[in-house]
């Protein structure tokens, strides 16, 4: 089974041990994102690419 990780400084969901930062295994919630540009919710958070992210990552 693969265990899905987040970045600890861009929050994007990976299954990857490196992204941006560290990845952890305890984070909570989940965005996608497919239209940064027109997303409001994409302009609030900062997110400029279309990917999956966590909403929390600890």
């Amino acid at each position: 089974m693969i265990k899905l990780r987040a970045c600890r400084v861009c929050k994007r969901v990976t299954e990857d041990l490196k992204c941006h930062g560290d990845t952890v295994l305890e984070w909570k919630g989940y965005l996608f994102i497919l239209q940064p540009q027109k997303s409001l919710l994409a302009k609030r958070t900062g997110i400029t690419t279309s990917d999956e992210y966590a909403i929390k990552v600890r």
